[in-house]
This record gives structure tokens, C-alpha cells and sequence, in this order.
């Protein structure tokens, strides 16, 4: 049999794992699900209660998960991507976050019943969003850059201000009343904040620093940035709680801003670990909690404050504090909306339940089930509200997915205008000028860059596409650019074609292995479409019918024929590439570079149309 806390480490694990492709297959939000699996283990079925059975180690745990998810996240925070959303960001994390304190006290202390001391804790603690749920809402949601990197930017960067608002409302509550108030603590306060961001700063510096220098071998340096977050994070904190928050988002955001080519490995091995450690908390937590807990979210005066925090105290803090900027009425509902409160309020608000009961204020002791109704009902209200809320005000990505083609070509263009015409997203990419010079005459969206270069990430928008298809003349190239976006698109929608006929070799072997899926087979060439098209061949759709199966078009299709890819009457688009497993079935569209032979074009569509040619 298995010892208790190993068991429960392995069902953690399966679980949030489990909860996250449940999310992804049946597109559900991952929060929602993760949030329901831990409550059915915990509190309902009562086989597992993290809390109790890892005793000490359960709050470290949390603690050093949410640094870490907290540092990832800020690792995207480039300031490069603020052109044009500087003012908003910075107004909605500043001044938005402001009144959203003010009134989310105010609301607690006169809808929930709370001390006006408590209440201003825990209105400063709510103002939290953090990336633990918001960036995997932006995942599941689809929204257009502008309204994804606004939430995205304030979900972080609010994070640790949430928590040190919450301490320093606590040291102004303890300073005024304190027999003898000095201000000493408060001064302390200030100053160990400064110190947290100066030490990320620093920390940030110097590992970038070794990395620009070599001083690090390539197989230590994500483990290496692992723990130095970890003692970063603690140092601050030990120092004066929860400033370790502000201290790791000061850390990411220095590396994320110095322009080393490494972080960019980093930020895929992080992320990895946030879902891992997003996944394993959210069981965590919710499988933590107790059945009163949960039943006393339904309270009225609990019910009252959370739909207020939603419907008024958020979009009125919103509204507020980006008058004057240019956000368009549409990205102020839609952030006005969506504020899901996650890991970072759970955890503070616990600590301040504790001290807070500690110093003789009785009405903490529902500080717990008020952070988790506020969790629970954002989470669920907020997951499965973005995308439609999103369609109405038309700021998601609508349509069918889009590809990026990286190489212009004479088959490259002629595939875009394919898609084009199937009514999907499309742009080629190319670095020479000269060649873009065929997709610019056919009218086909491009883009003149290097697509491996860090400028393209920060000026092409890649929010339409799904996926990618290396098709230069230079087949280590190709694998080159697949393998850099693999981790991004899914090994799935990455692919390459081969740009000349294969020469059996080592070489070839070990090339054609590495990156994306190879197009249309290894037998067919770049070199070999571009001639076909240079001796008449046409792209063709045929629909497949329950009269003409796809078993019938294979047959009489023209040997000379490629298959190119097929549409789903859902506009999904499957291209035919090795390991293809989908079967084109009644409904489908499949779309080949066929010979522009009219004989047999007529014998298909009599074929499908079921005459024998003479009309009958």
C-alpha cells in the first residue's frame, strides 16, 4: 500500500493534469474544472485534505509555487510589448487599483459586515487577478492582442501590489492603533518593499549577466534560475512578508527586458512548470477546504459583496481610470468584466485570517469562506463568460484558424490563395523582399522579416494562426524554424515541406527526424510543386458527398495529383502530412494541386453530380 502523502502527491498530480486536458478536450475552462475536481476529492468524498496531511510543508509549498507561476509570468513582460497600451496599463494598475481598493473596502465593510480594519485588508488583497488565472483564460479565450495583453500585463503586475496593500493596510491598522505609535513600522514597510524590488533588479541583472558571459553551461540554466527564484523570493520575504511577490516580478521582468536569446528556453521550461504547479494548487486548495466553508458562501451578505465586486466595484474601477485613454468602449467592458481572483488571494488571505484573528479581530474568522466565494464565482462566472462575451464585442479571433507560411514561392503563393479563398487567416513571411514580390502582386497578406528574429515576435501579430508551415528552399532551415515553434503552436500544427528531392543520407536522416511533421510525404518536394504549377497544375476543392466517398475520389483522382489538406464542415482545417490519422469523411472539402485536365475534371463532377456524362 502507499504511503498517505505519496498517494496523495500521485492524485494530486493525475488530477490537475487530468482537469487540464479534460479543459482542453471539451473546451471548458481549466480553473473551473481543477477547482470542481479538488472540492469532489476533499470536502465531498473526503479522500484526501492537503493541509492536514502535509502539515508544515503545505504552505511553503504554496508559497514557493505561486513565486515561481508569478515569475513566469513575468518573464513575459517585455516592455516592448506596451506600444500603445502603456497609458491604460499603467492607469489601470495604478489608479484603477486604487479605487478598486477603496471600493471593494467599502463593499466589504457595508454589504459583507466587516471591521472597516479588516475590510481594508481584504480590499486591497482583491484587487488581485495574477496569471494563475488569467493567463489561462487568455489561452482557452482567443481574444485579440490589444484586450489579451492588457489583461495579461495587469494580472501581473497587480499581483504583488494586491499583497502589499493588504500588509500595508494592516501596518497603518496597527500603527493607529498602537498605544505608542512611532511610525517606525511603517517606514520598515516602505523600506523593505524598495529593498524586495531593488534585490529582483539585481538578481535579474546578475543571472542575465552569467548567461551573457557563458559563466553557466546551457544544461544548468533553467535549474539554476529555478532555485535562484526560489532564494530571491525568500530573502524578501523573510524580510518582511509577502514583498518576496514583488521581489520575483522584479527579477522576470529585468531578464525579460535584457535581450538574452536563452530566456526564451527558459520561458517554455517555466511555463511547463506553472501549468504543472497551477494544476497541483488549485487541487490543493480546494481539496483543503472544509463543507462549512463552502456552505457559507451561499450566505447573502456573502453573495451580495461577490456580485458587487463584479458588477460594479471592477467595472466602475475600470471605466474610471482609463478615461482619457484610447481604449475603445468594447476593451472597457471586456476588462471591466473579467477580473477571476486565484491562488494569490487564497494564500494572503489566509495568512491575514490568522493574524488578524490574532490581534482580537473576530470577524476574520470569515475572511477564508469570503476569498473563496469571491474565487469560486469569478472563476466560474469569468471562465465561461470571456469567449462569448468576447464574440459579442468582437474582440476574439473569429473564423477559421489561420497559418503562417514561412518562405514565398510560387507554391507558397498559390496554397495562400487557397486558403484565402477558404476563408482563413493567412500570411507568408519571407526575409527577401524579391521573392515576397509574388505574394505582394497576388494581393496575399505578408510580412518582410526574419522569422526566427526577435523583432518579428514583437511586430507580427501571431494571434490569428494555429499554424506554420516551413517551406523555404532550405530544408535545415525549415526544421529549424518548426523546432523553434513547437512548443508555441503543438508539434501537431507545425509543418515543413521538403524544398528538393531526398539524397539518401545520414544528414537528411537526422533533418528530415527534427521539427515539424513533413508535408504532402517525403517524396514530395518544393522543387516539385513549383514545377507542377509551372506546367498547368490548378488547386482544386472537391466536396465528398454520401454518393461520392473519399474512397471513390482517391480512385479517380489523377495519379499527378498532391492531396493538400482537407476542411471540416466546422472550418477546421487537417493538412495531409506523415502520421495523419483523420479520415476525410461526407461534408469535408479536400483540396489538392491537381492537373488542369479537363477530361478528368469532367469525369469527377459527372461523378458527383451522378450522370454518366450524357446527362443522365
Amino acid at each position: 500500500m502507499f504511503p498517505s502523502v505519496l498517494f496523495e502527491i500521485m492524485l494530486i498530480g493525475l488530477l490537475g493534469i487530468g482537469s487540464q486536458w479534460l479543459s482542453w478536450r471539451y473546451r471548458m475552462p481549466a480553473i473551473v474544472v481543477m477547482s470542481v475536481a479538488g472540492l469532489i476529492v476533499g470536502p465531498f468524498l473526503g479522500i484526501m485534505n492537503p493541509q492536514e496531511d502535509f502539515g508544515t510543508l503545505y504552505k511553503p509549498i504554496i508559497t514557493v509555487a505561486v513565486a515561481i507561476i508569478l515569475f513566469e509570468g513575468s518573464l513575459n513582460l517585455n516592455f516592448k510589448e506596451l506600444r500603445g497600451l502603456g497609458r491604460p496599463v499603467f492607469r489601470i494598475s495604478t489608479i484603477g487599483a486604487f479605487i478598486a481598493w477603496i471600493l471593494g473596502s467599502l463593499t466589504a465593510h457595508y454589504i459583507a459586515g466587516l471591521s472597516w480594519a479588516v475590510a481594508f485588508v481584504i480590499g486591497g488583497l482583491f484587487i488581485v487577478t495574477g496569471p494563475t488565472v488569467i493567463l489561462p483564460l487568455l489561452r482557452q479565450s482567443k481574444l485579440k492582442p490589444r484586450p489579451a495583453k492588457i489583461l495579461k500585463w495587469e494580472g501581473i503586475i497587480v499581483d504583488p501590489i494586491g499583497a502589499l496593500l493588504a500588509v500595508f493596510a494592516f501596518e497603518i491598522i496597527s500603527y493607529l492603533t498602537d498605544n505608542d505609535p512611532s511610525g517606525v513600522s511603517l517606514l520598515l514597510f516602505f523600506a523593505a518593499s524598495v529593498f524586495a524590488a531593488i534585490l529582483g533588479w539585481a538578481f535579474g541583472r546578475g543571472i542575465g549577466w552569467m548567461f551573457e558571459t557563458g559563466n553557466i553551461p546551457e544544461y544548468l540554466k533553467s535549474p539554476t534560475v529555478f532555485i535562484v527564484v526560489i532564494m530571491c523570493f525568500t530573502i524578501a520575504d523573510e524580510i518582511t512578508h509577502e514583498t518576496g511577490l514583488l521581489a520575483v516580478t522584479a527579477m522576470g521582468m529585468t531578464l525579460a527586458n535584457m535581450g538574452i536569446s536563452s530566456v526564451e528556453d527558459m520561458r517554455h521550461f517555466k511555463e511547463n512548470m506553472s501549468i504543472l504547479l497551477i494544476s497541483a494548487i488549485f487541487i490543493m486548495l480546494t481539496a483543503s477546504l472544509n463543507i462549512d466553508t463552502i456552505l457559507h458562501i451561499f450566505e447573502p451578505r456573502i453573495i451580495g459583496y461577490v456580485v458587487l465586486m463584479m458588477i460594479a466595484v471592477r467595472p466602475l474601477s475600470i471605466f474610471l481610470s482609463t478615461i482619457g485613454t484610447d481604449l475603445a468602449l468594447n476593451e472597457k467592458v471586456l476588462v471591466g468584466w473579467i477580473a477571476p481572483r486565484g491562488i494569490v488571494a487564497l494564500t494572503v488571505s489566509s495568512y491575514f485570517a490568522a493574524i488578524l484573528g490574532d490581534a482580537g479581530y473576530e470577524d476574520a474568522s470569515i475572511i477564508t469562506t469570503l476569498t473563496f466565494g469571491l474565487v469560486f464565482f469569478t472563476v466560474v462566472a469569468h471562465g465561461f463568460s470571456i469567449g462569448w462575451l468576447a464574440k459579442k464585442l468582437h474582440l476574439s479571433m473569429e473564423g477559421r484558424p489561420g497559418t503562417i507560411i514561412v518562405g514565398s514561392n510560387t507554391f507558397t503563393v498559390e496554397l495562400a490563395k487557397s486558403l484565402i479563398k477558404a476563408k482563413a487567416p493567412v500570411i507568408i513571411v519571407d526575409s527577401s523582399w524579391e521573392k515576397l514580390r509574388k505574394a505582394r502582386e497576388a494581393g496575399i497578406p505578408f510580412y518582410h522579416g526574419e522569422m526566427l528574429s526577435e523583432q518579428t515576435e514583437y511586430h507580427l501579430d501571431t494571434t490569428p494562426y494555429e499554424y506554420l508551415i516551413a517551406a523555404t528552399d532550405y530544408h535545415s532551415y525549415n526544421s529549424l524554424v518548426c523546432t523553434t515553434f513547437m512548443p508555441e503552436y503543438g508539434r501537431t500544427n507545425v509543418y515543413k515541406v521538403s524544398p528538393y528531392k531526398q539524397i539518401d543520407s545520414d544528414t537528411n536522416d537526422i533533418v528530415n527526424k527534427i521539427g515539424g511533421r513533413i508535408l504532402f510525404g517525403e517524396e514530395v518536394s518544393t522543387e516539385d510543386l513549383n514545377q507542377n504549377i509551372a506546367s498547368g497544375f490548378v488547386v482544386r476543392q472537391t466536396t465528398l458527398t454520401d454518393q461520392y466517398n473519399y474512397k471513390q475520389y482517391v480512385n479517380e483522382r489523377d495519379d499527378a495529383a498532391v492531396l493538400l489538406y482537407m476542411i471540416k464542415p466546422s472550418g477546421k482545417i487537417i493538412f495531409y502530412a506523415e502520421e495523419m490519422k483523420a479520415t476525410p469523411e461526407s461534408g469535408d472539402i479536400v483540396v489538392s494541386l491537381a492537373p488542369q485536365d479537363k477530361k478528368i475534371q469532367a469525369k469527377l463532377e459527372n461523378r458527383r453530380n451522378g450522370t454518366n456524362g450524357n446527362g443522365k
